[in-house]
């Protein structure tokens, strides 16, 4: 956080300086772990042991916040018979299927709710993003859930959790992560003596934790040890994701995502759902508690901003001109779908994957088959010039002359060139004023799109076809100002806030969207931010002038609500737990909630509250249940469904490992997405043989001195100056071990590329003992190109594809290289280098990557894993 997040760090400091303990666990010793109380030392990829631990500590202890967890979590809620563990199937969950490599999750559902079918395709959610759909909001759970109070059955979820992560203790935690027994039992003491009544902690992870093939399980994993110890909905505690930049957050809320729609409703998908009360069926669940009960009211009011007019509720507001999902529409099957020839046209705007996504050839190699490729950029990008300058130039896999793309480079205009809002960490909007003009034919992201619209639509103008419809019915009448018409930023949060159709007045939030066409709203949880007409993000009132919450500064979603779920912070009467951690209460003098933040819950509904047999939505939240956009109001120790590798997190090794997994017969994520393709050929890990081939573990990450891919910071002088080089950090026993130099060159090979790097020996990096034998890792700055005023080798070369099965996205935080010293070779050669590695490792054209490696299950992938999967398609 100090190296990448420096801004937001300071608040640790100050933090710090009140008495906080600061404990920092990465595998290089960084600024922040300088800063640290304690630092522990990781081997990449290993964190749910690590978790997985703390969950143990604080279970085998009784440490839990047992008020809280009986109140508020489903840890007495009982689970069918008919479910097994990882414990009793070595790794894999009752509904397994080795065909498919995904589970049927109908073993994994609530005591009395086995009746219960919905979305347990598993396979064919994994093709879209679907766990990225739940994280929001859950799957169906019917709102009457059976429960043992004294969390003694032995099918609760607490029982569950407990046999689950019995054999995590701090010497498999030690034997995993290569972390020392001691080091890790500090940390679970001081995190579960700084929670209960009186203190709460905070989980803090980077964006880089997501990029792994088990992801979205390190998060339930850390999420789970913050619902056991009361930490979520409470001043103080909570998980706290550090983005990647300053509107990641606002990129996922009004989403560049292929799956979601504003406001995190589900894109339909082709097969599932034909009609617009189907669609929004399977995002409200009727029956289900919640607020997600509302979605027809969020549903047809987006649809009504999109088309206006022409949205009505006799043609279902349109739906039948909203794209559909047919499957995976992620950018790394579309960038196998490129080299496959299968897409024509490509617009790149605010990345660059020639540098910055996992497998960089495979991502040149695909730009290197279009017709065409639009890069809008503030500079010029090695995506904008991989036809002329890329490393398969040099090889001779793209030829100049050759090369069929063509690319058209529009200059963009920077964020102090524009106005508009950004989303960040802490959901919240703060509204930018542009500061500057921006240069020549530099542009806005909203000028561009609007003006593409606006010609589109004028080339269309007197088409009959039906295909045109949906274009020519847009509303699309966003006034514009200045010279270049820029469009009114303010005109269109005004749009997202949502308005009366008939009066235009701004909504004040979103329960006043309703269901009829008689409002728009572009982003539900949004609504609010222009209300009484007036820019709420705009608001920059001094901490000295309101109260600490500092409601007045920014605007965050949903409702100006600083703390979701804040309801947790009152016990189940409504009485804050303690008068230091005060935050929302029961006032029953008024009748409502009240306290420093929003409350997140129905303002008049009482503790007391029990609903009435068979209600749904809102109604059926109980007064004392906070989590209010859960199906039965709880928070989820356990998934009962919609996590699509499982109900409960679980050690995995990474897809590339050097290492055999520990805990069970099952070595890496059995439900990962793996593209079997030609190009993308993965190096082997145990129990496969020739492992060995790439011993030493790599890690990538940030420099404070450069940004992400590197186009806005070397082109910067003075930040080149500080960082001019890539390099890549060695630990002295791995230097000699290979025959380094410290500021020498070294090379890394992986069954993908070939990079070249200098070598800085340092004690940053320290060997780790893992599973009785002495594990290397190395590290690098991924900031690198061929552009700009610093270049280096592209060190994203290194990693293939292979994707977490909820959300996505690749493992780009770990894999297995070789590492030689000297400089790689060059043109040629430097394929004939990686070819050899690829003869040596095994690595053959038809090569099956074994996703199952335990038991029957395995054996039953060996009958199955030939014609199926053969050719370009993917598991």
């Amino acid at each position: 956080m100090a190296e990448a997040h420096p801004v937001g760090f300071q608040w640790v400091m100050e933090a710090k300086k009140r008495g906080a303990k600061v404990f920092h666990v990465d595998p290089r010793f960084t600024r922040t772990s300088a800063l640290a109380d304690t630092y522990l030392p990781i081997r990449a990829g290993t964190d749910i042991a690590l978790l997985g631990g703390v969950v143990r500590y604080i279970l085998e202890n009784e440490l839990d916040f047992r008020e809280y967890v009986l109140a508020y979590t489903n840890a007495a809620t009982i689970i069918t018979d008919q479910f097994a563990d990882t414990e009793d199937l070595d790794g894999l969950f009752s509904g397994y299927d080795p065909e498919r490599y995904s589970y049927d999750q109908g073993s994994w559902k609530y005591q009395g709710h086995e009746q219960q079918r919905e979305s347990e395709d598993t396979a064919k959610e994994r093709e879209t993003a679907a766990g990225l759909r739940h994280e929001s909001h859950g799957m169906p759970v019917a709102a009457t859930t059976q429960r043992d109070e004294t969390l003694q059955h032995p099918r609760c979820v607490y029982q569950i959790l407990k046999r689950h992560f019995s054999r995590y203790t701090p010497e498999m935690v030690s034997r995993i992560c290569g972390i020392p027994v001691e080091k890790f039992e500090e940390l679970a003491r001081a995190w579960t003596e700084n929670s209960g009544r009186e203190r709460t902690g905070a989980l803090v992870y980077s964006v880089g934790w997501t990029q792994h093939s088990v992801g979205v399980q390190y998060i339930r994993t850390g999420a789970i040890i913050q619902t056991l110890l009361g930490n979520m909905g409470r001043p103080g505690g909570g998980v706290l994701a550090l983005r990647g930049h300053a509107s990641i957050q606002g990129s996922t809320d009004i989403p560049t995502l292929f799956n979601l729609l504003p406001g995190y409703l589900p894109m339909p998908h082709h097969a599932d759902h034909p009609t617009f009360d189907e669609w929004v069926d399977s995002i409200r669940h009727p029956g289900q508690k919640g607020f997600w009960g509302n979605s027809r009211a969020y549903a047809a009011s987006l649809l009504k901003a999109y088309w206006g007019d022409a949205a009505t509720p006799e043609n279902d507001f349109c739906y039948g001109y909203l794209p559909r999902m047919t499957g995976d529409h992620g950018t790394y099957q579309q960038v196998l779908n490129m080299i496959n020839g299968k897409v024509k046209g490509y617009f790149l705007l605010g990345q660059n994957p020639a540098v910055g996504s996992a497998h960089g050839r495979a991502q040149r190699l695909g730009m290197a088959n279009l017709d065409w490729l639009v890069v809008r950029d503030l500079f010029m990008i090695e995506s904008a010039t991989f036809w002329r300058n890329s490393p398969e130039i040099a090889t001779g896999e793209i030829v100049t002359e050759e090369c069929r793309t063509e690319v058209f480079f529009l200059p963009a205009a920077s964020h102090v060139e524009k106005e508009g809002t950004f989303t960040q960490t802490q959901r919240l909007l703060q509204w930018r004023e542009k500061a500057v003009d921006p240069p020549g034919d530099c542009r806005s992201e909203l000028w561009f799109f609007y003006h593409l619209g606006r010609v589109l639509r004028e080339k269309l103008a007197g088409s009959t076809k039906p295909r045109d419809r949906a274009l020519l019915d847009l509303a699309w009448d966003y006034p514009t100002h200045g010279p270049e018409a820029e469009p009114s930023a303010e005109a269109v949060l005004k749009e997202i806030n949502g308005y009366e159709v008939a009066t235009g007045r701004p909504l004040g939030g979103f329960p006043e969207a309703k269901d009829d066409g008689s409002t728009a709203v572009g982003c539900w949880i949004y609504s609010g931010v222009y209300a009484d007409g007036v820019n709420q993000a705009a608001r920059r009132k001094s901490r000295h002038e309101q109260d600490w919450v500092a409601p007045e500064w920014g605007w965050a979603w949903p409702a100006n609500r600083r703390i979701l779920y804040n309801r947790a912070s009152a016990d189940p009467e409504g009485r804050p737990w303690s008068e230091r951690k005060k935050y929302v209460w029961w006032d029953p003098d008024k009748g409502a909630w009240t306290g420093y933040d929003v409350p997140d819950f129905e303002k008049t509904k009482p503790p007391s509250y029990r609903p009435p047999d068979g209600a749904s939505g809102t109604e059926g939240l109980a007064g004392d249940d906070p989590f209010v956009m859960q199906g039965d109001g709880k928070a989820w120790l356990y998934a009962p469904t919609g996590v699509l590798d499982g109900p409960l997190p679980t050690h995995y090794e990474p897809a590339e490992s050097p290492v055999r997994n520990p805990l069970y017969g099952q070595q890496a994520n059995p439900t990962r997405k793996v593209y079997t393709h030609p190009v993308n050929r993965m190096n082997p890990s145990p129990p496969e043989p020739h492992s060995q081939v790439f011993p030493y573990v790599f890690t990538v990450s940030r420099l404070t001195e450069h940004h992400t891919a590197g186009g806005m910071s070397r082109t910067v002088p003075r930040l080149a100056e500080l960082q001019p080089a890539l390099f890549v950090e060695v630990s002295p026993e791995l230097a000699g071990e290979v025959g380094l130099a410290h500021l020498g060159w070294a090379h890394l090979v992986s069954g993908r590329a070939v990079i070249e790097a200098r070598v800085l020996v340092t004690d940053r990096l320290t060997p780790l003992r893992v599973d009785g034998r002495t594990i290397h890792q190395v590290w690098l700055p991924y900031h690198f190109g061929s552009e700009g005023l610093v270049t280096g080798d592209t060190v994203n070369d290194l990693f293939g594809i292979t994707l977490d099965p909820n959300v996505l996205i690749q493992e780009s935080k770990v894999g297995t290289c070789d590492v030689r010293p000297g400089r790689r070779p060059t043109g040629p050669a430097l394929l004939d280098l990686v070819a050899d590695y690829q003869r040596r490792a095994g690595m053959t054209p038809d090569r099956r990557v074994p996703i199952v490696t335990t038991g029957a299950a395995s054996e039953a992938h060996e009958r199955t894993a030939g014609g199926a999967r053969d050719g370009g398609g993917d598991a």
